[in-house]
C-alpha cells in the first residue's frame, strides 16, 4: 500500500462536508414543506422514506466491494459516500427549485 497521502484525507473531509451540508439542506426544506413553509410535492414525505433503504444498501455495497478489492481506507469511504452524495445533491437541487 502506498504511504499516507494527506491530500486524499482532505478529499474525504471535503466530500463528507459537502454531503453533510446537502443532507442538512434537504432535511430543512422537507421539514419546512411538512408544515407548509416550503412548497414541496404531495408525495415528498413518502419519497423521503422510500429512498433511504436503497441508497444505504447501495452505499454499503460499494464500500464493501472496495474493501474486498483491497482499496485504501479513504477510497472505501469515498466509494460508500458516492451514492449518498449523488442522491442528496439531486434532492437539494430539486427541492431548491421551490415548486409545489
Amino acid at each position: 500500500m502506498p504511504p499516507f497521502d494527506p491530500s486524499r484525507f482532505l478529499t474525504v473531509v471535503h466530500r463528507g462536508s459537502a454531503l453533510m451540508l446537502d443532507a442538512q439542506m434537504v432535511v430543512t426544506m422537507r421539514l419546512f414543506g411538512m408544515v407548509g413553509l416550503w412548497p414541496v410535492r404531495p408525495d415528498e414525505t413518502r419519497r423521503m422514506i422510500a429512498e433511504k433503504g436503497p441508497a444505504l444498501m447501495r452505499a454499503a455495497s460499494l464500500a464493501q466491494s472496495a474493501a474486498l478489492a483491497g482499496k485504501r481506507p479513504e477510497d472505501i469511504v469515498l466509494a460508500g459516500m458516492a451514492p449518498l452524495t449523488r442522491k442528496a445533491r439531486s434532492n437539494r437541487k430539486r427541492l431548491a427549485q421551490r415548486r409545489g
